[in-house]
């Protein structure tokens, strides 16, 4: 099978009543692929029979302060309406409400896997991922364009984005998320230097 796997390579799998695809490490879907993939279903398996299901994002838990509380409205119905698992869980209104409090709600039910991931907004995106990054096994990256969202995923493995309401228009911060959402870590060198993360989490937890 070619390196890249386009919707139309999954497209003619359904046809043939393929219930999963196979691939290669070194074979990438595309955010189509990986769309129609989450819709039909289908189960990812790598040559080494290593299911990656689980990486395929699907339920999703958000929340902001008082800055991000209409552009969490219009995120929310979006990612809905793309079949996406969404609990949303405040601010409801444009009263002050301090950003730690929602980061922290957010942080602890993706730290416990209640959630695939999480989505945080305030103006910046920054003290949102500052807050969330206190907890274990969290990985709050704030993301200002593609780019940065894909690479936040494929190396850093991050499970929550947050980003700046403020700082960023509604359909740009659509295309962030589409692309964070999407995208899938790629292991391998990136997965030493979690590790390496990791350890100092577990250092310093410890005292």
């Amino acid at each position: 099978m070619k390196k890249v796997i386009t919707e139309n390579d999954i497209l003619n799998l359904i046809k043939v009543g393929a219930g999963e695809i196979h691939l290669k490490k070194n074979q990438i879907l595309t955010p189509l692929a990986l769309d129609r993939i989450k819709y039909a279903n289908l189960k990812i398996v790598y040559d080494n029979d290593e299911t990656i299901k689980s990486k395929i994002v699907n339920k999703i838990i958000i929340g902001s302060d008082h800055t991000g509380f209409k552009v969490k409205k219009i995120l929310v119905e979006y990612l809905k309406n793309k079949n996406y698992d969404v609990t949303d869980i405040g601010t409801f209104t444009e009263d002050s409400v301090d950003y730690p409090d929602i980061a922290l709600i957010v942080a602890q039910r993706v730290s416990n896997g209640e959630f695939d991931c999480g989505i945080l907004l305030d103006a910046t995106g920054i003290p949102s991922a500052i807050t969330a990054n206190k907890l274990p096994n969290i990985r709050a990256a704030t993301c200002y364009n593609e780019f940065s969202a894909k690479s936040s995923r494929e190396h850093n493995d991050a499970n929550i984005i947050a980003l700046g309401a403020k700082s960023l228009g509604e359909e740009t911060i659509k295309s962030i998320v589409d692309v964070w959402l999407n995208s899938t870590f790629l292991g391998d060198r990136h997965q030493r230097r979690l590790d390496k993360i990791k350890a100092i989490e577990e250092k310093f937890m410890k005292k």
